[in-house]
């Protein structure tokens, strides 16, 4: 009898084990926020490839909005690049993949250059004239950002 008891016992340990290292929540918001640092590095290659093309500069023929000192959403109602990486740099502009996040800083859309919402923020540093593109409704505590 003890016997099956100890058995029972660490068959329920090794299920409890398991159970938490497949923890399906976990796994699709590590997904997502994979899907997050994919994107991000997309919009600053384009950005970086459409700055290289124009000598440093980001502001050209076609383009006149530049990218701010001051951190703001790339949308089409707030820092609207779309027209400048669209589609010469990429084939349509990233959205953030929707999840579970508790507390969503904005809902992605995109239906054109005109309309869109990626979720996703940019901002250039003054002196340097680096760029950082941020995922701000990362996951599990993540925080993803890039710079160029």
């Amino acid at each position: 009898m003890i016997e099956i008891l100890v058995v029972i016992g660490i068959i329920a340990v090794l299920a409890a084990i398991v159970i938490i290292a497949i923890n399906p929540a976990r796994q699709f918001a590590q997904a997502r926020n994979t899907q997050r640092t994919s994107n991000v590095e997309s919009i600053l290659n384009a950005i970086g490839q459409r700055m290289a093309d124009n000598k440093g500069l980001f502001v050209s023929t076609g383009c006149t909005v530049d990218i701010p000192t001051a951190t703001g959403t790339i949308s089409s109602s707030g820092i609207n690049i779309a027209s400048c990486l669209v589609p010469t740099y990429m084939p349509s502009m990233v959205i953030d993949p929707t999840g579970t996040t508790t507390a969503p800083t904005c809902t992605p859309i995109y239906t054109d250059s005109s309309n869109y919402n990626t979720c996703y923020q940019v901002v250039k540093d003054a002196s340097t004239g680096r760029v950082t593109v941020i995922a701000p409704d990362a996951e599990l505590g993540a925080t993803i950002s890039l710079i160029r």
